[in-house]
């Protein structure tokens, strides 16, 4: 199986090319894959499938060649991961399958358009945040409350007072299975300076990451709320690095970096 390692901010992938989709990809495959002592090591794995064979992306195969197929690192599948993506695009131009600028890629959660810049940075439209109420999680026994974003897939946003270094994440926060049955990611944030804030994240089947892409968009959102704004730029700094979200009245764009890392073969594991 030939694979190529990535990581935006930190946040990091295994890559399976499978254009003609010939890969029968088991949870139990992408665990192996993902596991760290095991395996590669990885929070996910995005498989790189043409759009016009997979079922799920065949009919956005006029926006958009190729499909993200993404899987969490426990082997569920996600709709969408803002780094994954962002780190999808630099593979398919330094793999030639796509020029540098701007294209679509297929997800799950719709066409999203990424543009690589000459600083190595990549960015993607991320569309207009849903803020879909409130809600709290529970950490280290302690209740905080957040807003309930949805990027296509559910974050609960909470800023708090409490120094989000010294809190535990290795333990999956408490939530809302009636709010989210289908599980949440959680992020925990503290105001930086202006517009900026700290964030940390624990995200559904994967567990602590050092970033979060749809996660640093949502942060910014509760940022943005908290200040009463709607529009502007929010520096969210994360365990592996720093992005960039923007809002522009209409959508939310995040950027930051994407690396490739390394690449070879790895036994079957299907």
């Amino acid at each position: 199986m030939r694979f190529v390692k990535g990581h935006g901010t930190e946040n990091d992938f295994v890559i399976l090319p499978d254009a003609d989709g010939r890969l029968d990809l088991s949870a139990a495959a992408v665990a192996a894959l993902c596991d760290r002592r095991a395996g590669i090591g990885a929070d996910g794995v995005l498989r790189v499938v043409r759009s016009k064979v997979h079922p799920e992306a065949a009919g956005l195969a006029d926006e958009a060649e190729w499909f993200m197929d993404y899987r969490n690192a426990d082997g569920s599948v996600a709709e969408m991961c803002g780094n994954g993506v962002r780190v999808f695009a630099r593979y398919l131009v330094d793999a030639g399958l796509a020029a540098p600028g701007e294209f679509g890629v297929a997800t799950r959660g719709g066409i999203k358009r990424v543009r690589l810049g000459a600083a190595g940075d990549v960015s993607v439209d991320m569309g207009a945040p849903r803020v879909l109420g409130s809600s709290t999680a529970v950490v280290g026994g302690r209740e905080y409350h957040g807003l309930n974003v949805s990027m296509g897939n559910p974050h609960l946003a909470c800023l708090i007072d409490d120094p989000v270094a010294g809190l535990d994440l290795a333990v999956e926060p408490g939530y809302d299975r009636a709010t989210y049955p289908h599980g949440v990611n959680v992020e925990l944030i503290n105001p930086a300076g202006d517009h900026a804030v700290s964030m940390r994240v624990h995200e559904r089947g994967s567990g602590e990451t050092r970033s979060c892409g749809t996660g640093a968009v949502a942060t910014a959102v509760a940022a943005a709320r908290a200040a009463g704004e709607e529009t502007g730029t929010w520096a969210v700094h994360v365990l592996g690095g720093t992005v960039s979200v923007t809002f522009d009245g209409r959508t939310s764009h995040l950027a930051g970096p994407a690396v490739l890392v390394a690449s070879g073969e790895f036994p079957a594991v299907l």
